[in-house]
């Protein structure tokens, strides 16, 4: 006969279960956790952990039906959709980075050269792979993974586990949102990318002047040549502009946990 109190324990731990989805949706988009290089069994343990402490700062009543049933059905798709909105938040802000890179890229005339990103698994070019890296190093400076961590908690607070939706106008806030990552990445691309269009403008002005002048021979590495030192440069400034992408993609998480 198995005892009374095994059957709190059960049940404590079914909740527990169901809290760790929000998180666990959350942390297969996010940037750093959702990384193909981090292994499933980690984010597993993560998730898990954070509904312990979800489940302390809010209660909720689990759904009275079976596991295979509509309303289970709506309590798990309620909470994957608040836990991806919440982690897509983050990673719209974070994925500004790689539109920079790549203009950078064709700029400098590296498109072709690209390699392995181990966030996504995908191929991207060189210099998004430099600032994707300087990206997930400032992140995890502004501890950017641990105001992620608190903001899913506290979505529990204002939008607990079986009434959690994602309604027309979060979506719509998300859309919005997504607007800005493609005037960030121009934004972060701007210092580098507009010294190499005025070193572009003079190499046409050479060739103008000078039609003997082989333009794939200086050009290229003239062009090169500038844009690393202006990578080099322009650091600082890149780095503030980053900082800026990935603080709007937290406030926009903090906004859907808010469910505003």
């Amino acid at each position: 006969m198995i005892a009374p109190g095994f059957a709190d324990v059960e049940a404590q731990i079914w909740m527990w279960m169901m809290a760790m989805i929000r998180p666990g949706a959350a942390m297969v988009v996010t940037p750093v956790f959702g990384a193909a290089n981090v292994p499933v069994q980690i984010r597993i343990i993560l998730a898990f952990m954070i509904g312990m402490v979800a489940t302390n700062s809010a209660s909720f009543d689990l759904p009275a039906d079976t596991a295979i049933s509509l309303g289970n059905f709506i309590f798990v798709l309620g909470e994957v959709l608040v836990g991806v909105a919440i982690g897509f938040s983050l990673q719209l802000g974070y994925s500004s980075v790689v539109i920079a890179g790549e203009t950078i890229s064709n700029a400098m005339g590296l498109g072709f050269a690209s390699m392995s990103d181990p966030q996504t698994g995908q191929s991207t070019p060189v210099i998004g792979q430099f600032l994707t890296i300087l990206a997930t190093l400032l992140l995890l400076a502004i501890d950017g993974h641990l105001m992620l961590l608190a903001v899913i908690v506290e979505s529990y607070s204002a939008l607990p586990p079986g009434y959690a939706f994602l309604g027309a106008e979060l979506a719509w806030g998300i859309v919005k949102f997504g607007g800005t990552l493609f005037s960030m990445g121009l934004l972060i691309a701007l210092p580098v990318g507009g010294a190499l269009i005025l070193i572009q403008l003079i190499m046409g002005f050479l060739a103008r002047t000078a039609p003997a002048l082989n333009l794939f021979a200086v050009g290229i590495p003239v062009t090169i040549s500038a844009g690393l030192v202006m990578l080099a440069i322009t650091a600082p400034i890149m780095a503030d502009t980053i900082i800026l992408s990935l603080g709007m993609g937290l406030d926009q998480a903090a906004l859907i946990s808010g469910g505003k």
